[in-house]
């Protein structure tokens, strides 16, 4: 498969001011994406003549993944399929997700590590048409990293990013984004331990996240990380902007373990382990 260049970098639409419903990490997990969309108000169907999804969303309102659409529920393609529609579209942005921009990076013939359920989206994606991959590829390859709206007052990234980098485009800018601070150091699980960026965050924008799975989300200082670990039997949760309502659906069921245990959002100033 031939191999093509990463575009992606930030998105600026300064003029789009909402109402956005933003939606957390959704790990293949079709079923509650679009339930969620559904009480949020989306009409989805699919167009089995065009193979496509058509989404009527309400008046108005454009939706905003914070990534990670794939890896360890039951169906990344629909959801990728799905998502790919909206953007497509124009109903829906989208940035990338550190597992996103893995399977990329698989798709595109570099040596990854096939696991921590990117093996079931590769055999997933194995019973899907050589033309649909082809288009995932090009998809993920021009995800930006984070988008500014509204003015720069609303930012959305992977996992969060200090205001100072707001805007700016380089490769370690895209890793904050994607997997966040980290210590350097590794967990009991061999995990990497994370900071807590958001704890020292005192930017005037607001900066919706995911990336680590909270049992409730929580403002910290003009952030939220709005993962509430639907793939692990927790739910999917979306945050309107700019009214800052949260609605969520539950997991049908658990289809995956989660390593690490859920974050609790209270947590104190510094670095912490999770």
């Amino acid at each position: 498969m031939a191999q093509i260049k990463d575009l992606s970098g930030y998105l600026v639409q300064t003029e789009a001011r909402g109402p956005f419903d933003i939606i957390g990490d959704v790990h293949g997990c079709f079923d509650e994406l679009h339930e969620l969309l559904q009480k949020l108000g989306y009409e989805v169907d699919f167009d089995k003549k065009e193979s496509r999804f058509t989404v009527t969303p309400p008046k108005n309102h454009k939706a905003v993944f914070v990534g990670d659409l794939v890896d360890r529920g039951p169906d990344s393609p629909r959801v990728l399929h799905l998502v790919m529609d909206m953007v497509e579209a124009k109903q829906a942005y989208c940035v990338s997700g550190n597992h996103d921009d893995k399977l990329y990076r698989k798709l595109v013939g570099r040596n990854v590590q096939v696991r921590h359920g990117l093996e079931l989206t590769m055999e997933q994606l194995s019973h899907c048409s050589t033309a649909f991959v082809t288009r995932v590829r090009d998809f993920l390859a021009n995800l930006p990293h984070h988008i500014l709206l509204d003015e720069g007052r609303l930012v959305i990234a992977h996992a969060g990013l200090a205001e100072h980098l707001h805007g700016s485009h380089n490769r370690s800018v895209r890793d904050l984004c994607l997997y966040g601070p980290t210590t350097g150091e590794t967990d009991q699980h061999g995990l990497p331990v994370r900071l807590d960026w958001a704890a020292n965050y005192t930017g005037h924008a607001i900066v919706v996240y995911g990336h680590t799975p909270v049992y409730e989300p929580c403002w910290r200082n003009n952030t939220i990380n709005i993962d509430t670990g639907c793939v692990f039997g927790g739910k999917l949760t979306s945050l309107l902007y700019p009214d800052h309502i949260l609605k969520s659906v539950q997991a049908h069921k658990t289809y995956a373990e989660s390593v690490r245990p859920f974050l609790q959002q209270n947590t104190a100033i510094g670095s912490v382990n999770y």
